[in-house]
């Protein structure tokens, strides 16, 4: 590990001094590079550095205790070598964790998918409350939301809602969302008082670049109609309205949120593209079984993943195990202990993994 970090520091050097360099600031796609390395480097760089410091710090400590004769300065150099000892413990932690192997795609922005599952419109309502959960955390960290499609089922709910969230680490922080979501509640229409289960399904896909997947537009079929729902004068007037469906994989993508014909093509476009991102990534997940054991649920999107439990107040995560009696909070958006649990457990995990090959 410390052959790493001490290789990581002259690439940490080298960057610096590259982008001092007057040709790499003209350069403007070499600058942003570099600076996009630069900030991934910087807190394993500083943890390092400080980890060296700790480590000084304990050597000077236990010269002092040997060398001082007066006893209160003695006594101050052991509480010195004790802090810096446990200082040095964590930062061995947390420079585990920083050099696992990152997710390619934790930087992208995701498309959400989210289908009503069991139980009729009780589904649907939940799965429209699940969108609006998901469009408040993102608000909570300054992303934006751009609606793709959406097919309702005329008393608020949906049916399936797809948008998409850009943001910085977007995929990272949600990409632990995908799976079966499952609500108890006594529906509104329910006169008898029974608690129901329903369930919705959310799928979170990395959004695909150009680059990352290349669509051969033969393959494509486009059918354009009339909108429907609220849009104003445009709905019902003018074809609008645009269907994609992918021949070789039978993927049917229907974008109508634009006014603009050409806008929604480009939007069905770039759902295709990350659905066929999406696959290829379960490839590879499938081809890797063995380290998918590691991970926290990121893949399987059949599992059942959590429970809302209205009448109890709760939530709980099946996968960690965690419940936390804040339905009302969680449900406007505040989701952050959540994701901060699951990634903690997916460190854990693949730390157990790598100490295990080791």
């Amino acid at each position: 590990m410390f052959d790493k970090l001490e290789d990581l520091l002259i690439r940490y050097q080298e960057i610096m001094d590259e982008l001092n360099e007057p040709s790499v600031i003209n350069d403007q796609a070499r600058f942003r590079k570099l600076m996009k390395e630069q900030n991934d480097l910087t807190p394993i760089v500083d943890a390092y550095k400080e980890y060296k410091d700790m480590k000084q710090g304990i050597e000077d400590s236990l010269a002092m205790i040997e060398e001082e004769t007066d006893e209160e300065m003695r006594e101050l150099a052991k509480e010195e070598l004790n802090e810096c000892k446990d200082r040095v413990t964590e930062l061995e932690q947390h420079m585990k964790i920083l050099l696992l192997p990152k997710d390619p795609n934790d930087d992208k922005n995701v498309i959400v998918e989210i289908r009503a599952g069991a139980g009729g419109d009780e589904a649907a309502l939940f799965a429209s409350q699940l969108y609006r959960l998901y469009t408040r955390y993102a608000e909570r960290n300054r992303w934006k939301v751009d609606m793709m499609s959406v097919n309702e089922n005329g008393i608020g709910g949906f049916k399936e809602v797809v948008f998409m969230i850009s943001g910085q680490g977007a995929y990272s922080k949600l990409k632990y969302e995908s799976g079966v979501h499952r609500v108890q509640r006594v529906p509104v229409t329910e006169s008898g008082g029974r608690i129901h289960t329903s369930t919705a399904t959310v799928a979170i896909m990395p959004e695909a670049e150009e680059v990352d997947v290349e669509i051969n537009m033969n393959d494509c079929k486009f059918d354009v109609f009339r909108a429907s729902g609220n849009g104003g004068q445009c709905v019902n007037t003018t074809d609008s309205a645009v269907r994609l469906t992918h021949i070789p994989t039978g993927i049917v993508i229907s974008c109508q949120d634009e006014k603009s014909q050409l806008k929604n093509k480009d939007k069905a476009l770039k759902v295709l593209r990350t659905k066929l991102y999406d696959l290829e990534m379960e490839k590879a997940h499938s081809a890797e079984a063995e380290a998918r054991k590691s991970q926290v649920g990121t893949g399987d999107r059949s599992e059942k993943i959590r429970t809302y439990n209205f009448p109890q107040g709760r939530v709980t995560d099946h996968r960690i195990k965690l419940t936390l009696h804040r339905l009302d909070a969680i449900m406007d958006g505040d989701i952050q202990e959540v994701i901060d649990s699951l990634i903690a457990a997916d460190q854990a995990a693949k730390l157990a993994n790598m100490n295990e090959e080791e």
